[in-house]
Parts: structure tokens; sequence; C-alpha cells
């Protein structure tokens, strides 16, 4: 993979601190203490995080994996997951749709996936985006895909990740709202959609009925009831 040109990208943004590593078990390990605006970018790792405890499949050299310093805000996974919707479709012309609440898709399986953490006031958000990996392991072949396992050409994570960066500073400034209206705009999953959700009392079924004004997954059963969905585990039902 063409690496990362980190010389361009701090002159894209020369008030940004961004640090580079060649290989760190987390980058969500190393963001925590920086000031507000900080980057850390790692080349592989040796420990990516996912939500609820789950690993992020980090290749050395295939994907992009960043973790930003930001201030929490509401919503906020919600406008990450657009502003990286955004800076995929103006580096690449690609158009994802995104998974309640973390996750870009493509062609219905996971091209990137987004993880926040509050840490001494902070929030930490972590933002991997398979790039150019040309396969996954058994585990993740029916789940996982690239931009080069979908379009054939090499991805290149220079331009990603300033559109990235870019896309993440314009999303962060909007209000809670706009948020929720481009969101639900912009996911097929959102609103109409048949979905299995993964809940501590068992899985449930129903089909979606918009996000609540916290941001959370309204599905309404096929009973007619509602169900607030505070957490992830969204799948399109019958995958």
């Amino acid at each position: 993979m063409t690496p990362l040109d980190l010389e361009h990208i701090r002159a894209e943004f020369p008030e940004r601190p961004i640090d580079y590593y060649p290989s760190l078990d987390s980058t969500m390990h190393a963001a925590p203490g920086r000031p507000p605006g900080s980057v850390v970018v790692a080349g592989e790792q040796t420990a990516g995080q996912g939500r609820h405890g789950h690993s992020w499949h980090s290749e050395a050299g295939a994907g992009l994996y960043c973790s930003l310093v930001l201030e929490p805000a509401p919503v906020l996974t919600l406008a990450l997951g657009l502003a990286t919707q955004s800076a995929i479709l103006d580096s690449t012309g690609i158009t994802c749709d995104l998974r309640w609440p973390n996750d870009v898709m493509l062609g219905g399986k996971k091209l990137a996936g987004i993880l926040v953490q509050l840490v001494d006031g902070r929030a930490i958000a972590g933002i991997g985006i398979n790039l150019n990996q040309t396969e996954f392991g058994e585990e993740l072949a029916g789940l996982a895909t690239s931009l080069r396992m979908s379009t054939g050409q090499e991805a290149c994570p220079t331009r990603i990740l300033i559109a990235l960066l870019r896309a993440v500073d314009n999303f962060i400034t909007e209000d809670r709202d706009s948020i929720l209206r481009l969101f639900a705009h912009g996911s097929s999953y959102a609103v109409g959609r048949r979905v299995t959700v993964d809940q501590p009392g068992g899985a449930i079924t129903g089909t979606t009925a918009g996000l609540d004004p916290s941001g959370f997954l309204i599905v309404r059963k096929d009973d007619g009831t509602d169900t607030l969905i505070l957490a992830g585990g969204v799948r399109a039902a019958g995958s």
C-alpha cells in the first residue's frame, strides 16, 4: 500500500498535532492525554479495539487506523459515521451506507468502524477504515470488505485521511438535530429496515422506526410495540 505522506497531511493541518507510529497495540491507548485536535495514526495495530470488547482487524499497511482527541458532544458517534461516509465519498466517489450506530457499510459488508470512549473529560474517537485488504480470515470473510476489494483499485491513505479530518471538523460543528436528520437520510438502517438486534434478554426482530432525540434507534416489533435500542448489535434480518 502507498505509505502515508505525513508531510503533506501536516501541511494541510498545520495547527493539529499528528503523530504516526509504524505499529501500536491500539491508537485508542496512545491518544488519551493529548490536547484536543490531536491525531494518532498507526501503520498496524496489534490489539485494535472495536465496540463491546471486540477486536478490530488491523493488518499492517492495509487500512487506515487512527484516533482523534475531541471535545465530548451529543450524538458524536453518529456525527463521526457521517464524517467517515462523507470522506470516502469525497476521496473515492464511493457511496457507503451507515449501520446504526457506528458501522460504515459497503455492499452489505463492514468497511469501517467507529469507537468513542470518554477519557479524562475528552472524547477519544477511534476510526478504522479497510483500504487495501485483498482478503479476510474465515471469521470475517462474509462480514468485512475493503475499498480495494470493492473497486479493484488501490486506495490512497493520504487522500482519505485528509478528507476524513476535514469531514470530522465539519460534522462535529453541526447541532444534534442536524446530525439526527443527516444520519436518518444517509442510513438505510434508520427507518423501514427489517433488522434483528441482539439484546441482553435475547434477539429481537422488527422494523426500524427512526431515531429518538438522543440518537438511539427505535425498533418496532411485529406486535406493534417499540423498543429503544441503546447499543449496537443491529444486523439486517436474515443475515
